[in-house]
């Protein structure tokens, strides 16, 4: 069946670093685009990032833009999202997502947390 699984999460200080990953299966990875989407407490979930099929191009939020990077290893089916100068406002469960026409699957998220 479809899997994705979120891992790297953790508590970190401010201006910190932490690198997140998607283990994905169940589905023909590499024709999928994949994203990050984060969930504060009280809030909507929100897009983080996305790099398509191939990797041929990423976008981001204008929140994270120049601290967060998404990549995608096509041979291990995994996505990852680099998060550098993290502040408080990053604290979320981050969630990842594969998406392909009307196909649509989501993670069980892993916690972030940036606090001193």
């Amino acid at each position: 069946q479809v899997q994705l699984v979120e891992s790297g999460g953790g508590l970190v200080q401010p201006g910190g670093s932490l690198r997140l990953s998607c283990a994905a299966s169940g589905f023909t990875f590499s024709t999928f685009d994949m994203s990050w989407y984060r969930q504060a407490p009280g809030k909507k979930r929100e897009w983080v990032a996305d790099i398509t099929m191939g990797g041929r191009s990423s976008a981001y939020a204008d929140s994270v833009k120049g601290r967060f990077t998404i990549s995608r290893d096509d041979s291990k089916n995994m996505v990852y999202l680099q998060m550098n100068s993290l502040k408080p406002e990053d604290t979320a469960v981050y969630y990842c997502n594969a998406k392909r026409r009307l196909r649509d699957f989501w993670g069980q998220g892993t916690q972030v947390t940036v606090s001193s």
